[in-house]
Order: C-alpha cells, then sequence, then structure tokens
C-alpha cells in the first residue's frame, strides 16, 4: 500500500516533470518564432539558443492564468557584431519580440 507520503513525492516528481517537458515545447516554439523573424528581416540567429529571462504568472485577453515567459537570444546583421534580443510569450501566443538597435543589412538580389 501507498504511503501518503509516498503519493505525494509522486505528485511533486510527476508535475514537475510535466512543467519542464511543456516548459521545452514552449522554448521550442519561441526559437521557431525568433528564426523565422531573423530569416525574414534577412538577420542570423547565434549559436541557436533561448536563454530563459523571467517567468512570471499573467492572465491573457480572456482573462485565463498563464506564465509568461521572456527568452533572451543573440543575432547578427553582419556576421560581425552580436545584438541582443528578447522574446516575451504568455502560454503559446507570442506577446513581444524586442531587438537592439543594430546595423540594417543591404538586401542583395542574386
Amino acid at each position: 500500500m501507498l504511503s501518503l507520503t509516498m503519493l505525494f513525492w509522486a505528485t511533486v516528481v510527476s508535475g514537475f516533470i510535466s512543467f519542464w517537458w511543456q516548459s521545452d515545447k514552449i522554448k521550442g516554439l519561441a526559437l521557431s518564432f525568433v528564426y523565422q523573424y531573423c530569416k525574414d528581416q534577412n538577420l542570423q540567429l547565434l549559436d541557436q539558443t533561448m536563454v530563459l529571462k523571467g517567468l512570471w504568472p499573467c492572465r491573457d485577453d480572456q482573462g485565463i492564468l498563464r506564465l509568461r515567459r521572456r527568452y533572451g537570444f543573440e543575432f547578427t546583421s553582419t556576421g560581425q557584431e552580436r545584438y541582443e534580443g528578447i522574446i516575451s510569450l504568455a502560454g503559446m501566443r507570442m506577446l513581444s519580440l524586442d531587438l537592439d538597435a543594430h546595423i540594417i543589412p543591404d538586401d542583395i538580389e542574386h
């Protein structure tokens, strides 16, 4: 028979695993948003990494409680300088994508 303590810890561990799995999926979604934006703007996403900068509860437009996540990333416009950007998501919806001031690359037509 399972003790109450064992049941409690099993619930905590499964909750942690579920949170980690969902967070990894949302981080991948944020990476795809940033990658597509950089591609559209003729920028290069560096290192293909996203760093969690913040995590806190918020309410969406319908009043549903969501976790708001902010991820930092680096990009370049010239191949020589590194710039930073921040993407914010509420749940799986992108709220904002902000980039440091950077050199705008020339569009090269082939």
